[in-house]
């Protein structure tokens, strides 16, 4: 019997929470497979663009926390 592998599988193999031996099967259905493999390819890429972005905080919202911040009397941030 063949297993079907789902988005979830190819999550847990890429962040290695997987078995050896589900690594194994899910390896050689990526090979055999092409809509698997790009579905894989398309979530690698996805967690690259991820990992790149760097949120920052507005200037009116860091504004406000300081503002919050002085008038309850906390300490300088």
């Amino acid at each position: 019997m063949i297993k079907s592998f789902t988005p979830n599988d190819l999550v847990r193999y890429i962040y290695q929470e997987m078995p050896e031996v589900e690594q194994e099967l899910l390896m050689q259905a990526l090979h055999s497979d092409q809509t698997l493999m790009q579905e894989y390819l398309e979530m690698l890429s996805a967690i690259e663009q991820l990992n790149q972005i760097r949120l920052h905080p507005s200037e009116k919202v860091v504004h406000a926390i300081k503002s919050m911040a002085h008038s309850t009397g906390l300490q300088k941030v």
